[in-house]
Formats: structure tokens, C-alpha cells, sequence
């Protein structure tokens, strides 16, 4: 090759090419720079927005329950830490999730559910970005999810309620949902009082989810509030086991107590069966979770009589040791008999709770207008609500007439023809345990301000001195001679009444009882009124001295030995009782 086309093989520079690259490369960055003060300076909130939407996260602290306890500090409801486990569909399919179905056995196995159904929950939507997978898992169970590190696989902290009395005190108590939400007895009446709010935080976060800075504080948070209730979990157990062997000894349908304390209203026991285990869903039948003791009517029977005589002894249609004739042990009313068991002939006020005489008390009632009985019905508590704030309470039912017969009228002073509650009647005994004075019905402890318990205005219903007389009447119920021998404690002095009323059926009345007793003690000086219902016993024992007077004296007893009441002896029992009598006249 000559020199001459060796020099024209040489590179040599286009000057048309080098300035079209040149420009291409000016205009590029030109368009860069102004495409960037654009953004930067002339509509800079589009790329906030943008990184916003990618980066800020609002988050919040999970806030527990607050706790219930006894007013003795004994724990009765708890949140404790738990986790849900949860699958991110997306992140599953993207990350391949699936590959090994031996993990996806092993947590089916953990969460004690079938593979396919598990499989199909986070297969169904491979779009989808949450699924719970099982909620409410033991943090041992949590440990062994994380260890399977199925990719797309998740916990998320959460808390669950943990009732350590069990059975005992479920009805009262209640329960909450899955979302940690009240939905029966004290946890739903003060849902909102045990419920704190969480702390709302913007945070912007990673691509991996870490806080990498917090900018504010969205919503305050609040903290949960406790919750003392006025229960003494130790007489709350023993009247439960008390009430359970007698409902299952008696095979009754049911059965409630209810302890008050006298001088101040608070309810210090409230128990009932059936009950349930709170810790488990298997159990949760509504019969078992009905608080029978403020939502089951029942017609009260002769546990009411004394009440007839204390609207007498008030109307003046009576006097205390006025003698009334019952011979010949029934009489007609209407085309009607009213009877008692045997002709007691002539009896005094209180031989005539102490025999529980249907014909002496209708006589009582029948001296007196119907307005004065029910008036006095109204007063006591009957018919209205008790003003404890429990959802499902029922106010009991009497009935209002133009015209009231003779029998209607005769029915209503031994307890028929209207309807009451377990509670109620608890309430009725403590007021007239409380020389008359009727105390608001509590289930929180009330305060108590340098030793003193703060207590809240009463109402005078009946005049202590009625109160005192008719309580001296019953004392005779629980000694030789009356109804409730099996209500008798040594060294503490009752005064109650037994009561065993027929149920309702339509068209009148059939075969099956409720046998109840309602009673307070020490009767010089009571401390507790308490009241047993036993619904439906069966066999010979379904009189309320056979079925539910025992209960009543083993509650009583272990419960004032429980507040230290001192017993007395028999000696000091005749005089306490003569001093109350006098006090009486």
C-alpha cells in the first residue's frame, strides 16, 4: 500500500458529527437541569407526595386492658401478651414462598388446622397484602412460627384476656372478644373505663419496614383504668362451691347467690350455675353465661310475707302482738281456696312467719287497700331496676290493675301473681336488716377516704322501728319450730324466711318449684343479707328449707368468720335477742 492511502486510512474529525453530539449532550443536560429546578423549585410537593406515600406510616403502641381485681387486690381479669400470626399473599408468591411445603405442614400443624384450607386462605389472592392466619397464639407458639421463617409469614403483638378465678366469678365478670372488646358482664358495663387508647406516632420508614425517623405525635394516647370491684373473691368462692354441690346434689336446672353487705350495699358475692371456664370458647352456651341472679325472675313465694306485715304494722290496719284467727286453715276466696299446710288456729304475728301461714298473712293484706301493699312493694325496690349497671338486668314484673279480687290481692302477700329478681330480693332483707334504711346496690368498691368508706345517701322506707320488730319475728324461722332449721347457725342469730313457689306454666301452674331462702345475720347486729335460689330441684327436697336454707348457713357462717365476726354463745344469743326485741317496743 502506498504511503499516500496509508495517510488517508487515518481517523479524522467530522466537524458536523462532533457538533451534533455535542448538542445532543448540551441539550440533555440542559433539559436535566431545567427538568430538575422544575421539580426542585417550581413543583417540588408532587415528589413529597410521592416519597410520602412510600416512606411515612402511621404507628401505634399496642395499649392492654386494664385489670379487674376483688376489693382485696385478687386478680380477676388480666391482658397478657400474646401474637397473631399473619401472611402477606404478596410477599408469599414474589419470594417463593411455597417452595418448601414442609414448613407450611409444620406451621399447619402448630396452628391445629387441615394444610389445604390454610394453603387456600393465602393462595386465594396473590395480590392481597394481609390475612390472619390464627390470632391469640401462646408466645411458645409464636417462637416456633418465627423459626420456620416462611418468607411472607408474619407476628403481630396483640393481647388476650386471662380470667385466673376461672368458673367462679365468669357471669359477673364476663368476657371479651378476639379484638380484646367487652362483651359480657363488668367487662362490657365498663368497657370504656378499662379501654385506653394507643399513642398515634408518624414515623417515615425504610424499604424494610424500620423507623428511621419520627416526625409527630398524631393522637395522644390514654392510658387503660383498673377496675376494683366490691367482690371478696374468698366469699365469692365459697358461695360458688356451696351453690354448685347443692344444685348438683338437688339436681337442679339452676341456681343463684347473692351476699350484700348490709350497712354499705356492695355486692360481695354473686354466683350462679351452670357456670363456665372464660378461659375457653368450648364452654361459652348462652344458658351458661346468663347472670341468673340479676336476669332470672322468678315469683318470690313466702319470702315476701315479711314485708306484708311490715306494710300493716306501717298502714296501722295491725298491731305487732295482735292475734289473728286462721282456724280452720284454708278459707274461700272468690271460687278460690287459699290454704296452709295444717290449721294453726290462732297466731300472733311472728308464729305466723315462723309456720309461714298463707291464711293469717291474706288476712294482713286483705285488711289493708292494695295501693298500701304495693306501695310498699315500690319502695323496697320491686319492679324497678337496682341501679347496679349491668347489662341484661331485669326489673321483675307486677302487675297494675284497675280491679284487684280478693284471691289477687291474697296471692300478692305470699308471693305470687308478680315476678322478682335474686338480687332484689338480697336488697329487700339488707334494707330491713338496716333498721329501713334502703342503700343504692353496688358491684364497685366504694371509696374510702382516711379510713372511712365514703357511703352514699340512703332512703328511709320503712321506720326503724317496724324494721327492728319484724327482723325480731323472723329470728324464729331458723329456730326449733320453724320452716328453716337447716338455716340455723350456732353462735350467729338469722332472721330470714324460706320461700318454695310453684312455676308458671301456661294456663297455671305445674309441677316444678323454686325453692329459695333469703336471710340475714348476726340478727342483733346484722353484717350480711344473703339470698339462695335453687331453680327446679328435684326428688322430695325441693321445700326452700330443705334446698336452699343449708346453703345459706354454710355462706353465711365461713363468710362472717371471714370478716371476723365474733360468734356469741347461747347465753349472750338470749340476751342480744331480748335487746333487739326491746328495741323493737
Amino acid at each position: 500500500m502506498s504511503r499516500q492511502a496509508r495517510s488517508k486510512l487515518k481517523p479524522q474529525v467530522i466537524p458536523w458529527r462532533l457538533y451534533t453530539v455535542a448538542g445532543c449532550i448540551a441539550m440533555l443536560f440542559f433539559g436535566l437541569t431545567v427538568r430538575a429546578a422544575y421539580l426542585q423549585v417550581i413543583e417540588p410537593e408532587m415528589l413529597r407526595k410521592q416519597s410520602d406515600m412510600r416512606s411515612l406510616r402511621t404507628t401505634s403502641q399496642q395499649v392492654q386492658r386494664g385489670l379487674i381485681t376483688d376489693r382485696n387486690g385478687e386478680m380477676l381479669a388480666v391482658s397478657v401478651p400474646v401474637q397473631a400470626v399473619w401472611a402477606d399473599p404478596k410477599v408469599v408468591f414474589e419470594r417463593n414462598g411455597f417452595e418448601d411445603m414442609r414448613r407450611w405442614q409444620a406451621l399447619a400443624d402448630v396452628l391445629n388446622q387441615p394444610l389445604d384450607p390454610l394453603l387456600k386462605r393465602v393462595q386465594r389472592d396473590p395480590k392481597k397484602r394481609f390475612v390472619y392466619l390464627r390470632r391469640q397464639v401462646t408466645p411458645a407458639v409464636a417462637e416456633y412460627v418465627r423459626q420456620l421463617k416462611i418468607r411472607g409469614i408474619y407476628l403481630k403483638p396483640e393481647s388476650r384476656r386471662y380470667y385466673p378465678t376461672g368458673e367462679i366469678a365468669s357471669q359477673l365478670v364476663g368476657i371479651t372478644n378476639i379484638d380484646d372488646k367487652g362483651i359480657e358482664g363488668i367487662e362490657k358495663a365498663y368497657n370504656d373505663w378499662l379501654t385506653g387508647s394507643p399513642q398515634k406516632q408518624r414515623v417515615r420508614k425504610d424499604r424494610n419496614g424500620h423507623v428511621v425517623e419520627r416526625l409527630s405525635v398524631v393522637q395522644q394516647g390514654e392510658h387503660p383504668n383498673d377496675l376494683v370491684l366490691s367482690v371478696d373473691q374468698r366469699i365469692q368462692s365459697l358461695a360458688y362451691s356451696e351453690l354448685k354441690r347443692a344444685t348438683e346434689s338437688t339436681q337442679a336446672t339452676s341456681g343463684s347467690v347473692v351476699v350484700l353487705d348490709i350497712k354499705t350495699g356492695e355486692v360481695l358475692a354473686m354466683v350462679n350455675t351452670p357456670s363456665f371456664n372464660p378461659n375457653s370458647t368450648s364452654q361459652r352456651q348462652s344458658y351458661r353465661m346468663r347472670n341468673r341472679a340479676i336476669t332470672d325472675t322468678y315469683e318470690p313465694g313466702s319470702t315476701i310475707k315479711p314485708f306484708v306485715v311490715v306494710a300493716g304494722l306501717e298502714a296501722g290496719v295491725i298491731k305487732k302482738d295482735e292475734i289473728v284467727s286462721t282456724s280452720p286453715g284454708y278459707m274461700r276466696l272468690g271460687g278460690s281456696l287459699v290454704r296452709d299446710s295444717q290449721n294453726y288456729g290462732d297466731m300472733n304475728l311472728a308464729k305466723m312467719l315462723v309456720k309461714s301461714s298463707n291464711v293469717g298473712i291474706s288476712k294482713v293484706a286483705l285488711a289493708m287497700p292494695v295501693q298500701q301493699l304495693l306501695g310498699t312493694y315500690y319502695s323496697m325496690g320491686l319492679g324497678n331496676y337496682s341501679g347496679i349497671h349491668l347489662a341484661g338486668e331485669s326489673s321483675g314484673v307486677i302487675h297494675e290493675r284497675n280491679r284487684w279480687s280478693e284471691h289477687e290481692r291474697a296471692t300478692l302477700s305470699f308471693g305470687y301473681g308478680f315476678s322478682v329478681t335474686a338480687l332484689q330480693m338480697a336488697q329487700l332483707y339488707a334494707t330491713l336488716a338496716n333498721d329501713g334504711l334502703k342503700m343504692p346496690v353496688s358491684i364497685l368498691k366504694l371509696p374510702e377516704v382516711d379510713g372511712q368508706i365514703q357511703l352514699p345517701a340512703g332512703e328511709q322506707v320503712i321506720a326503724p322501728d317496724v324494721a327492728r320488730t319484724v327482723r325480731s319475728m323472723l329470728v324464729g324461722v331458723t329456730e326449733p319450730g320453724g320452716t328453716a332449721r337447716k338455716a340455723h347457725i350456732e353462735g350467729y342469730p338469722v332472721a330470714g324466711k324460706t320461700g318454695t313457689s310453684r312455676k308458671a306454666v301456661a294456663g297455671g301452674y305445674g309441677d316444678d318449684y323454686v325453692a329459695s331462702f333469703v336471710g340475714v345475720a348476726p340478727a342483733n347486729q346484722p353484717e350480711l343479707a344473703i339470698a339462695v335460689v335453687i331453680n327446679e330441684p328435684k326428688g322430695d327436697q325441693y321445700y326452700g328449707g330443705d334446698a336452699a336454707a343449708p346453703v345459706f348457713a354454710k355462706v353465711m357462717s365461713g363468710a362472717l368468720q371471714m370478716r371476723n365476726v365474733e360468734p356469741v354463745t347461747n347465753r349472750e344469743k338470749r340476751l342480744q335477742l331480748a335487746g333487739l326485741q326491746e328495741r323493737a317496743r
